[in-house]
């Protein structure tokens, strides 16, 4: 099973030294969220310069908010980025849970399901190289992978999974550890429910910090302060409390949690990092090397 690292968004600029430093470590993958009212890097520009600063590790969206966009133009983003990369892009999709996102730029929070299918069945046609439309030719750069970058797709109903079996490569995970693997078989049921071939990629992504008392509380702090407002839609109360409960915090656990989710046949686990400090990334490669 592979690990992977979500890149803290706090200091956009030493993302560039964590990438470094997870390049030569054990990891295969790093992620980065996605959020338009919130001080956060936007993800497809800050991996396409992590891109440029790496060779072999992957990079990913956990997850991109699709319907914030317009299709052709993010086709064609994450069509150059894939092919800049040599293939290193996974897109990571959904909808995200906040509506001051979608008001700021106009977008209607109640066709958000709608708009992602509508978008991801035209990025697919313009990354396999047909016309936009009728008297609109086709949309390039080539994607290094034949039908576009490998697609995953956040999701906790019932409609996301079917979603994802239907039009994605894969699932993202971003449930509590007890939930993980009845997602992770429904996903394969309705996977063979829509008669794909093969079996989905299975993703779960874990919040995490390692380090001394200083840095778990920074971790808390922005974790706390990311899940908390009033704009979040669906949520339950004290979701930002919880959010913060489980947070891993300990090499143990960090291996505990690698290891059960290879048990329950995970391909990757991205372990999230909320504290902002590089160090984190050594950290999490000691505490994975007995994994």
């Amino acid at each position: 099973m592979k690990v992977g690292l979500g890149l803290p968004i706090s200091e956009p600029v030493a993302l560039l030294e964590w990438a470094r430093l997870a390049e030569e470590g054990p990891f295969s993958t790093l992620g980065l969220l996605d959020r338009l009212v919130y001080d956060n890097p936007e993800p497809l520009v800050a991996l396409a310069v992590l891109a440029g600063a790496t060779s072999r590790i992957r990079l990913q969206t956990e997850v991109l908010l699709a319907p914030l966009r317009e299709p052709a133009l993010l086709a064609k983003q994450c069509a150059t980025l894939d092919r800049m990369s040599e293939g290193r892009f996974t897109l990571g999709i959904g909808l995200g849970a906040r509506r001051d996102d979608y008001e700021a730029v106009g977008a209607d929070v109640h066709r958000r399901g709608a708009r992602l299918e509508e978008m991801m069945g035209a990025m697919r046609r313009l990354w396999s190289g047909e016309p936009y439309g009728e008297g609109i030719g086709p949309i390039g750069p080539k994607p290094a992978r034949r039908g576009g970058p490998e697609v995953l797709f956040g999701a906790f109903s019932p409609a996301g999974i079917r979603r994802a079996a239907r039009m994605g490569d894969g699932f993202l995970c971003a449930a509590h550890l007890a939930d993980a693997e009845s997602l992770f078989r429904s996903t394969e049921a309705e996977w063979q429910a829509q008669g794909r071939s093969g079996r989905p990629r299975l993703v779960a992504q874990f919040n995490a910090a390692l380090g001394p008392d200083h840095l778990i509380k920074e971790a808390r702090d922005r974790l706390y302060d990311y899940y908390s407002g009033p704009h979040y839609m669906n949520l339950p109360d004290g979701f930002a409390e919880g959010a913060v409960a489980s947070l891993l915090t300990t090499s143990d656990q960090i291996r505990d949690t690698a290891a059960r989710m290879g048990d329950i046949g995970a391909d990757e686990v991205m372990f999230y990092c909320w504290a902002s400090d590089a160090t984190q990334v050594d950290r999490f490669a000691e505490a994975l090397s007995g994994v």
